[in-house]
């Protein structure tokens, strides 16, 4: 049962369906989900305020770096245009802001996956 759980920031766009992605960092004992898993969002897991936002079927799974040069997809990197494409369909207003964030929580280069449903 793979389940994500959203910062309040993308809780309403989860909710929804405006936010159809997200990216996140590799589980630490390998149980990524994978194409066909149904997937289950919450908001504020593990505290009393927690909240489902609903439940979707895993559609794509893709390896994704991001640095401070730019966004690699599946191993190639994006032209500007799609990493724009790619921060907004994850709820960023920019590239920039996504790099800003995930610098500020993961710290760059970002190695990860992104899921879409």
């Amino acid at each position: 049962m793979p389940a994500f759980n959203f910062k309040k920031q993308f809780a309403d766009d989860v909710e929804r369906g405006k936010k159809r992605q997200t990216i996140r960092a590799k589980r630490r004992d390998g149980r990524n989900p994978h194409v066909g898993d149904k997937l289950y969002f919450y908001t504020g897991m593990r505290t009393k305020s927690c909240r489902k936002l609903g439940e979707a079927t895993c559609i794509a799974v893709d390896q994704i770096t991001i640095d401070e040069h730019g966004i690699n997809l599946n191993g190639k990197w994006l032209c500007i245009y799609d990493q724009a494409v790619t921060a907004c369909a994850d709820g960023f207003c920019s590239s920039y802001d996504l790099k800003a964030f995930l610098r500020k929580e993961h710290g760059l280069p970002f190695e990860g996956l992104l899921y879409r449903w």
